[in-house]
């Protein structure tokens, strides 16, 4: 009789132990409707992120995790894949949470509903995809949430030409920026793309000075003038751009001189690349312009990428293809890798 009840005692407890396990119900009548389950995993959301055809992607850098609960739910844990931290040697675990993956230490607001935390987030190479894992005593397996992180900025190709050649009907020419190659599509010879999250604007603003002096990350003057737009196929024109407007004495000698140019000037030109996340890659050009033609372009590098990651000094030339500044990618993505020959231009 004893080891009976002994038996039952234990079937007993295994069952309440299962119960943990099992997706709740709620009884027949009550909730929004009828054997609905449950809805046990949290809402997470990560600072910066961007939705793209249902995936979500973040920008290399440090984000907050946010995790809210619809009650009361204590205690917490979130861990975050250590591929999402720049390790590409996480474990292989479908079910539970792997032993390498990183915890990110959470605070609780007064409700308990509401969990926020901050983590640095890097892949290992560009566009590393993993997973964000929320712990409860309320589930058994974590709940999981997919990310893609976006470390590189986009990349292209720009050729600037004087285009189109009529309709400045006051004088000045139009400067237009476009693809080497007109692209449906962002692979086009490589050129024009974003392989992570994809190139989202784009734009060129011109000066007349040096823009950066003293601020190097933050142009100190206004431009003169400025195109920008959005979307994968580069191509904008600031129009009717005219010297005289910038240097008046100019045309008064040019007019003495019975309408011929007497020289022309170096403008100073920034490019700003954005992808959908907010990285950004910049190219650096001097434009040499007259009254009714682009001369030259001489692209420059960043000269002090350590210390100022987004300005140029205009000291070291790159070796690009004359009216060409920046450069495109290979298949894989990789930036600065492939270059469009002049007779491919369209």
């Amino acid at each position: 009789m004893k080891k009976l009840l002994l038996v039952l005692m234990v079937v007993a407890l295994a069952a309440f132990l299962l119960v943990g396990c099992i997706p709740s119900t709620p009884i027949e009548g009550e909730g929004e409707g009828e054997g609905e389950e449950v809805e046990t995993c949290p809402t997470l959301t990560v600072s910066g992120e961007v939705t793209i055809a249902g995936a979500k992607y973040l920008k290399k850098g440090t984000q907050t995790i946010t995790v809210t609960f619809a009650a009361a739910t204590q205690p917490v844990t979130v861990y975050v894949s250590n591929i999402l931290d720049g390790d590409t040697s996480t474990k292989a675990n479908p079910v539970g949470v792997p032993d390498d993956a990183i915890e990110v230490v959470m605070s609780a607001d007064a409700t308990k509903k509401v969990y926020t935390g901050k983590f640095y987030f890097k892949g290992d190479a560009d566009c590393d995809t993993a997973y964000i894992y929320v712990v409860t005593c309320g589930t058994c397996a974590p709940c999981k949430y997919a990310y893609t992180v976006d470390n590189l900025g986009p990349c292209s190709q720009v050729e600037i030409r004087e285009y189109p050649t009529t309709g400045c009907p006051c004088g000045g020419i139009n400067i237009n920026f476009r693809l080497p190659v007109a692209a449906a599509t962002c692979d086009t010879y490589g050129c024009c793309g974003d392989y992570c999250s994809g190139l989202n604007t784009y734009k060129f603003d011109l000066y007349k000075a040096d823009p950066f002096g003293v601020c190097c990350d933050i142009p100190c003057i206004s431009p003169i003038a400025t195109c920008s737009s959005t979307g994968c196929n580069i191509n904008c024109t600031i129009p009717c751009f005219n010297i005289y407007a910038q240097y008046p004495y100019v045309k008064m000698f040019a007019d003495q001189a019975v309408g011929n140019d007497l020289t022309a000037y170096d403008f100073f030109l920034v490019a700003t690349l954005a992808d959908k996340v907010g990285n950004k890659t910049y190219y650096y050009a001097k434009v040499k312009i007259d009254s009714g033609a682009v001369v030259s372009v001489t692209e420059y590098l960043n000269d002090t990428p350590t210390t100022h990651a987004n300005c140029t000094e205009w000291s070291t030339v790159a070796g690009t293809a004359d009216f060409v500044i920046g450069a495109c990618a290979d298949l894989d993505g990789d930036c600065g890798t492939v270059v469009v020959a002049a007779a491919q231009y369209q």
